[in-house]
């Protein structure tokens, strides 16, 4: 099933979701600098708005997602899709609620540190959901021309 939110057959929402994964998992590799001694106070600044950036991504992130799952028909991708949503969604809700409550935290607070691993284990539990249905059902996946198919576009052609 190709994705309907595509440039060039290529799906957006794959393309997208590094951003928000790669700044929340840099978030909180920030806090355990921070917390381990290895860099000053820059580093829980570093976490906060590497954080806020993963929120900002992860909502473009979601457009181009929530238009792929509202092409899939009702079934058990549909489902495993419903799933990833809702647990990314959960995780926009937990950055959110730790951005805000390192506003006014001390640096290096308990708290937001831990909702921040729970925030990456969710986004774990999250990418297996979506590795799921591109890889073995295919979702967002052009489909593609055959073996002999492909075979015969490279041969050269026959005078009729």
């Amino acid at each position: 099933m190709a994705s309907p939110a595509s440039i060039a057959k290529h799906p957006i929402h794959p393309m997208l979701v590094a951003l928000p994964i790669g700044l929340w998992i840099f978030s909180l590799a920030s806090d355990v600098i921070y917390l381990m001694q290895w860099g000053g106070v820059i580093w829980n600044d570093v976490a906060f708005y590497t954080m806020a950036g993963g929120v900002l991504t992860a909502l473009i992130a979601a457009v181009p997602g929530f238009v792929d799952f509202l092409s899939m028909s009702k079934g058990r991708v549909r489902n495993l899709a419903l799933w990833h949503m809702r647990i990314n969604l959960a995780v926009v809700v937990l950055y959110g609620v730790n951005l805000w409550l390192r506003r006014e935290a001390a640096a290096g607070a308990a708290l937001p540190i831990w909702l921040s691993v729970v925030g990456v284990a969710l986004l774990g539990i999250s990418g297996w959901l979506g590795g799921e249905m591109v890889y073995v059902h295919g979702v967002a996946v052009e489909p593609q021309a055959s073996a002999q198919e492909s075979r015969n576009e490279g041969a050269p052609r026959r005078a009729a």
